[in-house]
């Protein structure tokens, strides 16, 4: 219409309205293609790299794999919405997150609810008592406490030795990158009857500005810096995020009892840049996703109790999967993206299975820290994606406490207790050395050690050159350690 215009008007004025409009409507449909889904594939790492890099970039790419072109990216200019379907997703997003956030407070209660149930329903076995864990004040073995900091200084239940640390903490929040708004609920059990020790928390920051290191993590994370196709967001020092996690793991007294560990998050970034190709105007883009997983680390297999783990994991992805699932047609990627993935058809449980084989690894001793179970990144975050990570929360106790309640009452001897201690050795070790999450939470220069080293099992030991006998439980789960199996 506007050629049309031009070719009717001769005067120079006309002419010159004319060529605005065409630059206008050139701008206009730039900016609404950048506001679709974007594509952000993992680079696999080259054969030159480490055994470490390998497992961990494996895992990372297993899950990315399965979720490419998934990542959800709201773009904004001058900071204000470019149209109305824009701001609806921005709002969206933000939604989302809160709707989590809330939902984790909540489900943080009702676990450690069960836990302490379950654990008031058992007394020490006769087993345990070699080890001197069940000392101290019955009255509360079977009790979490309850340690808040940040915007939950004020609930109820913080002990008043902890309210001085507590304190620094908060004073500290913004000089660390943590916004305002930003708190924690720490949640921990000692010396229980099931439970040595064993915590459940809940981190929420809003607000916060990312650091030189945990951009970098992201950035190395989610693609290469380098790929010119790559630059959908670009993750850097000093965006805008917010965060959101439940956190649980549980070091059981029984060596028949396997550790428990599970976490959910979500992380939502605004990153701000420069669009040379819109005349230089400043281009605010917000990203959300999930992660998280369930895993168990046994000390003597029980096949059957490791199968039954991994199939409840299966069965749950499976209704996500399934035609017939009320999920199947729910929140379709936007026709404008490039992506032919939907929220379903991520959420698979090989790949999950896959990809927490791959992170949970010890490369310096050529074995996994345990049996593995889910594990899942960058997850888009849709209206799908946070029913199914829902779900996998609500799954957590379901999937552990029939095996507690097989295993908890055989008794155990001095010696597997001891094996038992070696084992959580092998789980320190990749906690520090490894583990994502610890890295992420000692970035700052005051962190909170307490808190990020409050999955640490409660007694280990390590012993020069330990032999195991062939043929033996300790050997035949070592076999597995060192080669995974498929358990359903």
């Amino acid at each position: 219409m506007v050629f049309a215009v031009a070719r009717r008007t001769l005067g120079t004025s006309a002419l010159v309205i004319a060529t605005l409009l065409v630059q206008l409507l050139s701008i206009h449909n730039q900016l609404s293609f950048a506001s679709c889904f974007v594509a952000r594939t993992s680079t696999l790492p080259t054969s030159s790299t480490s055994t470490a890099t390998n497992h961990q970039r494996n895992a990372a790419a297993a899950s990315s794999n399965a979720q490419q072109d998934t990542i959800e990216t709201v773009t904004t200019t001058n900071g204000k919405d470019q149209d109305q379907d824009s701001g609806s997703s921005t709002s969206s997003l933000n939604s989302l997150f809160d709707e989590f956030a809330s939902f984790l407070i909540s489900k943080q209660s009702e676990i450690i609810d069960e836990i302490e149930q379950l654990e008031s329903e058992y007394s020490v076995s006769s087993g345990s008592g070699s080890d001197g864990g069940g000392s101290g004040d019955v009255e509360h073995q079977h009790k979490f406490t309850k340690d808040c900091w940040g915007v939950f200084l004020n609930e109820n239940g913080v002990d008043s030795s902890t309210t001085a640390s507590n304190n620094n903490n908060n004073k500290n929040t913004n000089k660390n990158g943590n916004g305002t708004g930003s708190g924690g609920i720490t949640r921990v059990i000692q010396k229980g009857n099931i439970i040595e020790k064993g915590a459940c928390s809940f981190t929420l920051i809003k607000n916060g500005k990312l650091t030189v290191d945990r951009a970098a993590a992201i950035r190395g994370r989610q693609g290469d810096d380098n790929d010119d196709n790559n630059d959908t967001i670009n993750i850097k020092e000093g965006d805008t995020y917010c965060a959101a996690a439940l956190s649980m793991v549980l070091h059981t007294r029984s060596p028949m009892v396997p550790t428990f560990r599970s976490d959910v998050r979500i992380f939502l970034v605004e990153s701000s840049s420069n669009d040379v190709e819109n005349a230089g105007n400043e281009t605010q883009k917000t990203v959300a996703w999930f992660g998280g997983g369930s895993d168990l680390t046994p000390y003597y297999l029980f096949d059957e109790d490791i199968s039954f783990f991994h199939q409840e994991l299966k069965n749950l992805c499976d209704q996500y999967q399934s035609s017939e699932s009320k999920y199947a047609a729910a929140t379709p990627t936007p026709s404008t993206s490039t992506s032919t993935s939907t929220p379903t058809s991520m959420i698979d449980y090989p790949t999950m299975k896959q990809a927490c084989d791959d992170y949970f690894y010890l490369p310096a001793r050529s074995e996994h820290r345990g049996v593995g179970g889910m594990f899942f990144d960058d997850l888009s975050a849709t209206p799908t994606t946070i029913n199914f990570v829902k779900d996998v929360t609500s799954n957590w106790m379901p999937s552990w406490f029939p095996i507690i309640q097989k295993r908890q009452s055989l008794e155990y001897t001095q010696k597997q207790r001891e094996w038992q201690l070696l084992r959580r050795g092998r789980y320190l070790e990749f906690n520090l050395l490894y583990d994502r999450g610890v890295k992420f939470g000692l970035a700052n220069a005051n962190p909170r050690v307490e808190g990020v080293m409050v999955s640490a099992p409660p007694l280990i030991a390590w012993e020069y050159n330990h032999e195991i006998e062939p043929n033996s439980e300790e050997d035949r789960l070592m076999r597995i350690l060192k080669a995974p199996i498929e358990w359903v």
